[in-house]
Formats: structure tokens, sequence, C-alpha cells
């Protein structure tokens, strides 16, 4: 999930502070002023605000907020809340933003803290891309009531970015029918994707459709979109362009069993590929289902014949949805005979199973959350640039009261925001031998930097309602991101375990929290306890312990 992320190449952020015209003139001991000025000494302040909003520049970006007169506003880079301890705005110096960024604020006014106000910036150049594609999947929608508004928010993230994309890709599962015959559904994401395509004025924007395991039966999506969203001969599968482009749609539910599609889709990148001149020219592929051996060290993979056909083609991006699995995770793209990207999703995340989480009700298993993602993909000459952007990244349990729901509404302070840096894939060479030695995102090339702690007490113990302690893990360090933390409390006397945890970094939020404060389960009156903790990245790669001596 290279250099660290999000980092920045000029340092400092001015601070707008509104001053009154006649401040000099105001008497010194008016009571209602001095009550008034107590009042806002102890009140929460609110949350800065930007001066340019983020999204997609072609310069460096010079940078102001604005927050309310006597806080003191600090700042992140790194995707984490900002804390007293974070570097303080200098006033009147504009932070300069001169690549892939995201910015974290908030104000400070005694003991108070704003909410943390969070913005990305994607710096490019004045270079014009052959073709500019958003890659979705997974939308799920299945009502108006809890959609319209979210759709309306999540284009207006995709419009600060690409404001008319040359495509939307919407890679699989836009309904959710499980066998229930729910596939009028889909006239309801015509429906809401149609408004928002219209209000935005992105009139020349393609839309391109593959089938997915929750999307009921191609008749069904074939009666309720617009023929040239999924034109496709009877078997769920197509051949499309965009700007020049090949893009090939193939259904993922019936490909290994389909031997016409596996012959069509072998003997047209087969054409295209064999001319020399069109070697380091991408072709585009996208199916719901992940190919085997590629993304995510094959989570929820399938179609092993997938993975062999493409394999003489590593021209081919392969686009894949389907196991909600974050692109926050580096490896989320992957490279061995072909490229194979995960789309991540619209409706829900979910990470690697396994693990727990913090909740406001303790510990729990939890391998989801009810942020979406996607993709915008900036194909050039000679490489493609593919941005992670969020959505919807707020901080919320998948569980409310007890129930599931993935139907969290905007505003969302998150929304777009960026998930990680952008991948670029370069086709080097004229052979496939030649471009497969110049792949970045191999097994081989896997990263081997551990995560580090940097606070002089990484761990400590506080206390929780009604007496209860929390292990308070400050988040540590990564080039590229924590996964999560080995947690481990013992009885120092005895040895017993009181606490063995896998707990998520919660990664998949922006910003992060700067630490954890995991629940410590009863412990006995007056007994010494050692946790012990390490921090853990996405492919195992492990810090130092740091430990904590307490009494119970």
């Amino acid at each position: 999930m290279r250099p660290a992320p999000f980092a920045l190449g000029a340092a400092s952020l001015a601070l707008l502070l509104p001053i009154s015209a006649h401040a000099a003139t105001v008497p010194a001991a008016a009571p209602a002023a001095s009550a008034a000025a107590s009042g806002a000494a102890h009140a929460t302040p609110a949350a800065p605000t930007f001066a340019r909003p983020g999204g997609r520049y072609e310069r460096p970006v010079s940078l102001a907020l604005r927050a309310e007169r006597g806080t003191t506003v600090r700042y992140t880079l790194d995707g984490t809340t900002p804390t007293r301890a974070s570097r303080a705005y200098v006033t009147g110096r504009p932070l300069r933003i001169t690549e892939d960024t995201n910015v974290t604020a908030v104000a400070f006014r005694g003991r108070h803290a704003s909410l943390p106000v969070s913005a990305g910036y994607l710096v490019k150049t004045a270079e014009k891309p052959l073709a500019r594609l958003v890659v979705m999947s997974d939308v799920h929608i299945g009502d108006h009531k809890n959609n319209d508004k979210k759709y309306e928010s999540f284009f207006d993230t995709i419009g600060s970015v690409f404001p008319e994309p040359d495509a939307i890709l919407s890679n699989g599962d836009m309904i959710n029918d499980n066998g229930d015959g729910r596939g009028a559904d889909h006239r309801i994401v015509s429906e809401i994707f149609r408004a928002n395509l219209k209000r935005k004025g992105m009139d020349d924007t393609q839309v391109l459709l593959s089938n997915g395991n929750h999307d009921a039966s191609l008749a069904d999506i074939r009666a309720n979109y617009p023929r040239d969203w999924f034109p496709d001969a009877g078997g769920g599968y197509y051949e499309s362009k965009v700007k020049g482009l090949h893009l090939f749609t193939v259904n993922t539910e019936t490909y290994n069993s389909d031997a016409a599609q596996r012959a069509w889709l072998k003997k047209r990148l087969a054409e295209l590929t064999a001319d020399p001149a069109a070697a380091r020219t991408p072709v585009l592929v996208q199916g719901h289902r992940p190919a085997p051996r590629t993304t995510m060290d094959g989570q929820q993979a399938a179609n092993p014949l997938l993975t062999e056909d493409l394999s003489a083609f590593p021209q081919v991006m392969y686009f894949s949805g389907h196991s909600h699995l974050n692109i926050n995770d580096e490896r989320s793209v992957h490279q061995r005979d072909f490229t194979a990207v995960n789309d991540g999703s619209m409706s829900y995340v979910e990470m690697d199973h396994g693990y727990q989480a913090v909740t406001e009700t303790g510990l729990a298993d939890r391998f989801e959350a009810p942020t979406a993602q996607a993709l915008f993909v900036e194909v050039y000459r000679d490489r493609t640039e593919i941005a992670r952007v969020n959505m919807a990244a707020d901080k919320h349990d998948i569980y409310t009261d007890g129930k599931w729901s993935a139907n969290w509404q905007p505003p969302y302070a998150s929304a777009g925001t960026l998930s990680g840096p952008t991948w670029t894939v370069r086709l080097k060479g004229r052979t496939p031998q030649e471009i497969k030695k110049g792949f970045t995102y191999t097994d081989a090339r896997r990263n081997t930097t551990a995560p580090r702690f940097t606070s002089a007490r990484p761990l400590s113990v506080v206390g929780r309602n009604k007496g209860e302690k929390a292990l308070r893990v400050a988040q540590a360090k990564d080039d590229q991101m924590v996964h999560h933390y080995r947690v481990d409390i013992r009885d120092k006397a005895t040895g017993a375990e009181l606490l063995s945890s896998k707990v998520l970094a919660e990664y998949y939020f922006m910003p992060r929290p700067g630490s954890l404060d995991v629940p410590v389960p009863a412990t006995k009156r007056g007994a010494r306890y050692v946790a012990r903790v390490s921090a853990v990245d996405a492919y195992g790669n492990a810090s130092r312990t740091a430990s904590v001596v307490f009494t119970g």
C-alpha cells in the first residue's frame, strides 16, 4: 500500500484568522464581552476550512486554512489525526503541495479540539492522458432512499477528480440479488446513475457494466440499462473502445466453463498484441471476480483458466471487484504475467479475516467497515497512473445498535481523500519477456521494511468507563501502512494469558486515529501484568516489540 504515503515536497500551511477592524477600540472590561470570551474559551472550536478544495490539479497547490480566532491549528500529512504534538501552522506561509497528499487539520483551543478535516490532492502536470476512467464495483444498490444522496456525494467526488471522465466502469454487483428475484432493482441503479451523469454534465461519459454474482440474470441487466452500457452478444461479455483503447468485459460467472468466451478473448488479445508497435499499449480487461494468484494473495478468487489465458499478454490490465477487499492495501495491485488490480467497493470494504477491531462496545471480530472506494485511472502514452480515492471513509462501525448496516449517509468528511499513493504501471520492452522484467508490483519486489514505533512511550494504560482499563497503543509508522497489532497481555507472575489478539490498525478510515485504546479484560486487584505489542504491515513485516507493566 515505495516512499511513505502522502509525502509532501514543501512544508508550511498558513492559518488565516479573521481580524476585526475595530479590535483596537473595543473596551477592555465590558462584562458581556468578558462572558462571551470566557464561553468561547471553553467551547469546542469549529473545524478549520481549506481555502482550496481537494481534487486533481495540474500544478502545485498553494493551500491556506481558515479557523476561528484564538485557536491553534495543527496538521498531519500522513493520514493520521493531528494531536497537540503535531506540527502547528505558520501564519502567512501557505503549504505548497507538490505531489499527491492528504492534508488533515484540527483546531485546538485549550483542552478542546475540533473535529478533524481532511482533503486529498492529486498533483499532476499539464500533460493530457489518452483516457480517463473511473473503475468501481459492488455498488449494491437496492432503493432510492438510502442511495440518492449517497450517490450525489459520490458523483461530486468523481467530478472533483475527473470533471468528465471518458468512462465509468461498474464492475459487477450493481444490485443485491441473492436468488430472490430482485432483478428489477437494476432499474434503480440506472435511474440513479443517469440522474447524476446529467446533473454533473457528464454527457459524453461511457458507462460499461460487467455481470456479478449478485446481479440476478443477464436478461435483467439488458432490460434495465441503456444498450450501450452492456452491449453483450448473449454471453455477458463484449469488447468496446474508450478513446481508442481496447476494453474487454468478461463474464466471470461463466468464464471457466465457457469455451466460446475463452476462445474469443484469447483470439482478440493475440490479434491486438501481434504488432510489435502495440507491445507497450495497455489492453484493459474488467471482470467481477479476481483471478487466482493475483491481487490480495488470491483471496476470494475464481476462474483459474482466466489467469492462464491472460498470462500470455503482459499488456493486459485486469480490474476486478467482488471481494470488497480495500484498496489501501498494497496487495491490491499485483504483477506476474500481467497486471491485476483490485477495485475495492462502493458499498462497504473488507479486510482479511481473523482480526479484531476496537469498537464502542469493546474488541469485536470485524472484517468489514462502511467505507466506499474507487479507482481513477489515467492512461498516458508511456504509463498508466491509478489513483486510489475514498468516496467515504469516515470512522463508523458496520454495526449500529446490534444491526449490520453500510448505509451511512453524507456529508462525508473524508470524501475525495486518498487511500494510498498512486500506482504507476509502465510497459517497457517489445517482447512479453522484456515487459515482464520491467514489472514493479511483483512478489519478488514485495516490501520488506518493518513498521516502527516512533513514540518514546508507545504503550500506556488508561482508564475507561466504569473503572475499566485500556491499553493505549500509539500508532506505529511504516513506509506503506500498518495493517494490525499483535497484542499479548499476561499475568507477570504466572504467565497466564489475559488477552491475545490481532487488532486492526484502522488504516481504512480517513483520518486514521493517532492511537488505539484496546480494552483490557477484567484484572485481579493488585496483580501485575505485562503487555507486549508489535506492529505488523500487510506483508507480515513486524516491528520490535514494545512492552509496559501495569497493576490491576
